[in-house]
């Protein structure tokens, strides 16, 4: 019987969550819903010195966000719980000591004394990469070089040790990623790492091969940055007794800075001039004073728009279809096509994202958008108008804020007028015909843009004139700007009172 398809996101709550990371747990999300499967969160908080008040439930807000369903977790609970690693503590140290028993970990007593002296020497002797391995470990104050007896004295005075897994000497270690392939290591460039620390906290590697094979996962899905970490845990699996359900590997491609020069970084934010986070995040500097890191939500964009640009840092389905609703995503989903290759962040291509998604909505829920922000104001308008302003305005808007911006023409009368076009296109001729157009507006029959397009061209052309000639100057007159939404419905949503006296406005201020 094959087994249910099980997977984790797993962060650590040293601060806000990365899109990097929200990549990595929507990719993990869209295989367990094409697979039937589930999707965990577990918080791996065993480092706490790296801690951060509010991270943790930065992250379960953010992916809440995003549209991607946790079935089991802290907030959710599961058969698995606790899902937070340090409640998982005491389990861990059972684990460490069955590799010492078997003789696939052993206790190294050093002090961070002897670590810097080993490092040194192995720095003067120009070894490119000193660490703690099969070789230096012979130098090194450990289970293995010590006697016995020595050993256990240590242990029984209370003397600070860690475990470390005993790696061999000459062995290659495989696995099948799958997006890479096979990747083969030689054990000689993998470290004897420490799984246990001298505060009785496991590491990340111990703690997260218990966890993943405890909560039955199946795959992992994870950044390119743990691919060195993958042979060690590759041996975890092997030396615990359970390669035989050890989960698939996969690890994704980097995401770059849009110049491609490195990876995209939590200080890139600010520096570059956009998030890198979904939410914004309030917390401290090495100095305790408050800091804000800006958020995609906070900007405008929306969960949708955010999660489709992400989905495609790395993947494509193979077809020019772009746009993709995450029920589509799940469908289309494969991690056959995940690239290898590192994916360059693309600004311009998330606010195209957000453009499209905004302007696809119900002109309804985006005047729900328009009205929050006019009421900000202290503009008292209707649903209806709202609706019928959001309509007309919505092919210039990127974000929902926009869309109040460009609303701001029916709140407020022209100020000033487009010199370029008052140069060119205003004369006595054309102002006379305006005014004549702003005399019968108010009694206009038809006051839908049809209608009162119909009385524009009846008025100017018994003035001798052609619509070309005034329709500039028309739109100057009523909005102050050159270019904008259709004039004739900015007329009829004005209605024809407003527009006339703003008609009447501009031939008694301009020259004519």
């Amino acid at each position: 019987m094959e087994r249910e398809v099980r997977v984790r996101f797993a962060p650590s709550p040293t601060g806000p969550l990365h899109i990097g990371g929200v990549r990595t747990a929507l990719y993990n999300y869209l295989l367990a819903r094409k697979l039937g499967g589930k999707m965990l969160l577990r918080i791996e908080d065993t480092d706490q010195n790296r801690f951060v008040p509010g991270a943790e439930q930065y992250i379960m807000d953010s992916l809440r966000w995003c549209g991607i369903v946790i079935d089991e977790g802290i907030e959710q609970g599961g058969p698995h719980a606790p899902y937070r690693q340090s409640e998982r503590k005491p389990m861990y140290r059972q684990y460490a000591q069955q590799l010492i028993d078997s003789g696939h970990a052993y206790y190294a007593f050093d002090t961070s004394e002897d670590l810097d002296a080993m490092r040194a020497r192995l720095t003067a002797a120009k070894v490119p990469n000193p660490q703690y391995n099969s070789i230096t470990r012979a130098q090194m104050r450990n289970s293995l070089t010590l006697p016995a007896e020595e050993v256990t004295q240590l242990l029984e005075s209370g003397a600070q040790y860690v475990i470390r897994l005993k790696v061999p000497r000459k062995e290659e270690i495989r696995f099948n990623d799958l997006i890479r392939g096979w990747v083969v290591v030689h054990s000689s460039a993998v470290d004897d790492k420490v799984l246990m620390k001298s505060d009785g906290m496991p590491t990340y590697h111990l703690a997260n091969i218990v966890d993943d094979h405890l909560m039955e996962i199946t795959h992992v899905i994870r950044g390119e940055e743990w691919l060195p970490s993958a042979p060690l845990h590759v041996l975890l699996y092997r030396y615990l007794g359970w390669e035989a359900t050890m989960p698939q590997f996969a690890h994704l491609p980097l995401l770059l800075k849009p110049d491609g020069t490195g990876k995209l970084s939590k200080r890139d934010g600010d520096k570059l001039g956009f998030p890198v986070f979904p939410l914004e995040f309030h917390g401290t500097d090495a100095d305790g004073q408050p800091t804000v890191s800006s958020g995609y939500r906070e900007a405008g964009y929306l969960p949708e728009a955010f999660i489709n640009f992400l989905a495609f840092l790395g993947w494509n389905p193979g077809t020019t279809q772009e746009l993709f609703t995450m029920d589509e995503l799940i469908e289309n989903f494969s991690i056959e096509r995940v690239s290898k290759s590192p994916a360059r962040f693309d600004q311009n291509k998330v606010r195209w994202y957000n453009e499209q998604y905004l302007r696809a909505k119900p002109d309804a829920e985006l005047a729900q958008f328009l009205l929050h922000d006019l009421q900000a104001q202290g503009l008292d308008v209707s649903a209806d108008k709202a609706e019928q302003i959001a309509a007309l305005v919505k092919e210039r808007a990127t974000f929902p804020a926009d869309l109040a911006k460009e609303a701001q023409l029916f709140f407020q009368r022209p100020s000033a007028y487009d010199e370029q076009v008052i140069s060119k296109k205003w004369n006595a001729q054309v102002a006379g015909a305006l005014a004549e157009f702003a005399r019968q507006l108010p009694t206009a029959p038809d006051t839908t843009p049809d209608g009162i397009k119909a009385l524009l061209t009846q008025v100017v052309e018994g003035q001798g004139l052609k619509q070309g000639q005034v329709l500039q100057a028309l739109r100057v007159a009523v909005t102050g700007a050159a270019a904008g939404p259709d004039l004739m419905a900015i007329m009829s949503i004005l209605g024809t009172q407003e527009t006339a006296e703003r008609i009447e406005a501009a031939v008694a201020a301009l020259p004519a």
